[in-house]
């Protein structure tokens, strides 16, 4: 099984950091806020991640290498331009494969277990679902949320629970997509949705949204007691 992780981002709110630093490579603890996930995918026994980046992305291939260091094996998807979240996942869809796929966003921090993405993974394509997501307990700065878990799994398009950026993807999310065009993933997820054809799972574990530079000191705090 693939991953991907979603380091495009210019990180607009946590400047002046960014303007030297892309925000994947800022550090929480001992490691960039991306090498936890690199590290826990790794563990999890996930070891092909793709990286998309764009702004400063030649620091992130600088950075990261060939990914030896954390256990796996990288392999970039150079956007230019951000192209949010589908427009970059479509760009790297001949790196990612036919299979479904983990994607995460670089900017969180989380010590949700990878290795339980592998069997919803599974599930996808014997359930013709299109899309496996986590969703967190709403944090003070997003209340509303963002979809609902209902009792049989699936995700519903209606406010209560935050969407963590961390999910599993079936190619055909994405079908009809051209690659390097910007495209939201929101909508797509939305139809398929409407459709029955999203199921979800509520983590009531460690997740931070890692966006500004008040986050970042605390998931620093928090990450120094990791090893």
């Amino acid at each position: 099984m693939k991953a991907m992780i979603l380091a495009a981002g210019r990180g607009e709110r946590m400047r002046p950091l960014t303007d030297a630093t892309p925000k994947p490579l800022l550090t929480a603890g001992s490691q960039p806020l991306i090498g936890w996930h690199l590290k826990s995918l790794a563990e999890a026994g996930v070891a092909d991640v793709v990286v998309n980046h764009a702004w400063l992305g030649d620091q992130i291939e600088a950075r990261l290498g060939s990914g030896a260091e954390w256990g796996v094996h990288i392999a970039y998807s150079a956007e230019g331009d951000a192209l949010e979240t589908a427009g970059g996942i479509a760009t790297a869809l001949p790196l990612l494969g036919e299979a479904p796929f983990i994607v995460v966003n670089g900017d969180v921090l989380t010590d949700f277990p990878f290795a339980r993405l592998i069997d919803a993974a599974r599930k996808l394509d014997g359930e013709r679902r299109l899309a496996h997501l986590v969703l967190v307990d709403n944090p003070a700065h997003h209340a509303a949320g963002d979809f609902s878990l209902a009792a049989d799994g699936r995700v519903l398009d209606a406010p209560g629970l935050t969407f963590a950026g961390v999910g599993v993807y079936h190619p055909a999310l994405f079908a009809g997509l051209a690659p390097h065009r910007p495209a939201r993933l929101a909508p797509l997820l939305r139809a398929a949705m409407a459709q029955g054809r999203v199921s979800g799972e509520h983590y009531r574990g460690l997740w931070r949204d890692v966006g500004t530079i008040e986050r970042l000191a605390e998931a620093d705090a928090i990450a120094r007691g990791w090893r």
